[in-house]
């Protein structure tokens, strides 16, 4: 079983900043891509920001120069920075990874989500 938290989220004014984290766990072989999705009401679920599988980082337009993902931990904690926060970044953020467990089943894993609201 393999399990992903987070943490960080929480009410920013516009322009202000925040960072979320997300750490795996459980009985993992290995993690091959490891990132940030979001949902706002009413809409789909989006890609925010990614490690691929050869470390490679995919940004959404809507946060590139503003968000910065990074990650420590031979890959296990993944971090989004955000800043210049904007209302249209108020959503519920995912963590999200693709891994391959100790029983080298492959899965794609979901953190409970963390809520991020930008207002003043």
């Amino acid at each position: 079983q393999v399990q992903l938290v987070e943490s960080g989220g929480g009410l920013v004014q516009p322009g202000g900043s925040l960072t979320l984290s997300c750490t795996a766990s459980g009985s993992i072989f290995a993690i091959h891509a490891m990132g940030w999705y979001r949902q706002a009401p009413g809409k789909e679920r989006e890609l925010v920001a990614t490690f691929n599988s050869g470390g490679a980082t995919n940004y959404a337009d809507s946060v590139r120069g503003r968000f910065t993902i990074s990650r420590i931990n031979a890959g296990n904690t993944v971090y989004l920075q955000m800043n210049k926060l904007k209302p249209e970044d108020t959503a519920v953020y995912y963590c999200n990874a693709y891994v391959t467990a100790q029983s080298r089943q492959h899965d794609a894993y979901w953190g409970q989500g963390t809520q991020v609201t930008v207002s003043s």
